[in-house]
């Protein structure tokens, strides 16, 4: 693993982050806009991790299987947070 790969995740890392901080201090009572975003930009966080921090960038494999899990993860998140106001 390089120092440049390093160096780029670690800056979109920050970047996601605020993101995130930018648009919780914007909309903060934006209700399933703001949850939905929130999901998404930490799904993206957690795929830069899981690829660049934990290597899986050499095996295509794990990292689909990784990604498929969190994408099932933050999914069911995204379902019981909307299923209170589906009532």
């Amino acid at each position: 693993m390089t120092a440049t790969i390093l160096t780029r995740a670690l800056a979109l890392l920050v970047a996601l982050s605020l993101m995130t901080t930018i648009f919780a201090g914007v909309l903060p009572e934006a209700g399933p806009v703001f949850v939905m975003t929130v999901l998404l930009l930490s799904g993206l966080k957690s795929r830069v991790i899981l690829t660049d921090y934990l290597g899986l960038r050499a095996a295509p494999t794990f990292r689909a299987g990784f990604t498929a899990f969190l994408i099932g993860f933050l999914g069911l998140a995204a379902l019981l947070y909307a299923l209170p106001l589906a009532m």
